[in-house]
């Protein structure tokens, strides 16, 4: 009985914690595209306004900080965690006194900021879901996170354009930080990480023992291809979606808001519980394949919002099965990451990993602009279908080849 009551708790505290990491990034992404968007800044600029996302690509240059130095307050993780909530819910209270049309360049700047605390958020709750849950908890303790991760980005996202479209956006970001500083209470009562678990004793221990650990892996160079391709047909398809749904197709921010973002983070929600729940019964290369075949496919549906033009039933249906797939493609792809990672380096090993995850999402934005501008919206989605499918030739070339110790992982 001990043990389910310590199992609550450690799943618990992914739950609640999953919500304050998913909050900021809507807001510095696509929350801030619709913005920009609706006070008339052009595509080019709104493009560029991925490259705000670059703190998530290099968060494991200062991982090793997180990994090595214990704050006053509430431990190794969760006193870093405290801190960037703190940051995180000024910087969003000071973004909501600006205008994208007199001030773009400084929103960008302070966004790059939001983005730089809110990755160093994701390092510390990163390592402190992969240290608190065991092996058989992983792939539930996956969809929990994914869970309250999207219900962030729902209140973030959805909520947040319905609510700018009648409030305005200045009481929106308000709002925001005024959430983000209510998840400490999340951070207080969460457990505590297992004292077994020893910090590196100097900096360059965490640093350079971390990456020599993670160097010394088998096929090393394909895993971290792996890792960057996996998702990235998912990023390239929903990088300018927010642009597509208002301008390309002439939804209302209320519209986009109640469909694309409820509906579509509704969907991730049940892919990500259904993955994890199938994670239960079945090895984590087949979900893999699976799971990633479906996200594949599930991007072609948005060359039929474009086809069809503004027809609601058609974007709703197809936002909802393209979320769905890539919630379960998310779960598989987190059990897979957390396998991967040394307990005593947990910070700057998943810093690392999903640093490269995170390189397709960042740097698509522009990228994706140019091939709107050039071939249009319906043979850009047919593009996202092509850049999801080396991902998981990948897996095949790595099946049985990968390994942390005795663990087998895929």
């Amino acid at each position: 009985m001990f043990s389910h009551y310590v199992k609550d708790r450690n799943l618990l505290a992914v739950l609640l914690l999953g919500f304050s990491s998913g909050l900021p990034l809507a807001l510095t992404s696509s929350t801030l595209q619709a913005w920009f968007t609706v006070a008339g800044v052009d595509i080019t600029t709104i493009g560029a306004l991925s490259l705000v996302g670059l703190p998530y690509v290099f968060k494991f240059v200062w991982a090793p900080i997180l990994d090595r130095f214990i704050p006053p307050l509430w431990g190794r993780r969760r006193g870093w965690i405290l801190i960037t909530q703190l940051g995180l819910c000024i910087t969003l209270f000071a973004l909501a006194q600006m205008s994208p049309v007199l001030q773009p360049v400084w929103m960008g700047g302070l966004a790059l900021v939001i983005a730089f605390l809110s990755a160093s958020q994701d390092i510390a709750i990163d390592a402190y879901r992969t240290d608190i849950l065991l092996p058989d908890e992983r792939g539930l303790g996956s969809a929990a996170y994914i869970f309250s991760y999207r219900m962030a980005m729902l209140v973030s996202g959805a909520l947040g354009l319905v609510f700018a479209d009648h409030y305005g956006w200045r009481s929106t970001y308000e709002i925001m930080a005024i959430l983000m500083g209510l998840s400490i209470v999340s951070t207080y009562f969460s457990p505590e990480i297992s004292a077994a678990i020893q910090a590196p004793k100097t900096l360059a221990d965490a640093f350079v023992k971390s990456l020599s650990d993670l160097l010394n892996r088998e096929r090393l160079a394909l895993i971290l291809l792996f890792i960057l391709l996996y998702k990235f047909g998912d990023a390239f398809a929903l990088a300018l979606m927010s642009n597509f749904l208002l301008k390309g197709i002439g939804f209302t921010l209320t519209t986009v808001g109640l469909t694309y973002k409820t509906f579509g983070l509704v969907a991730s929600i049940l892919g990500a519980f259904t993955g994890g729940i199938l994670l239960t019964r079945m090895k984590l290369f087949r979900a893999l394949v699976l799971f990633g075949v479906l996200q594949a496919f599930s991007n072609l549906m948005f060359m039929f919002v474009a086809m069809a033009g503004k027809n609601y039933s058609v974007m709703a249906s197809s936002i909802f099965i393209e979320s769905f797939c890539s919630g379960m493609g998310t779960s598989a792809f987190v059990a897979f990451l957390m396998a991967f990672c040394n307990h005593r380096y947990t910070a700057t090993q998943f810093a690392c990993l999903s640093a490269f995850a995170a390189v397709g999402r960042v740097f698509v934005g522009p990228f994706a602009s140019f091939i709107v501008l050039h071939v249009g919206w319906t043979q850009y989605f047919a593009w996202s279908f092509v850049f999801s499918l080396p991902g998981i030739f990948l897996l095949f070339v790595l099946r049985n080849k990968v390994r942390f110790n005795a663990e087998k992982i895929i």
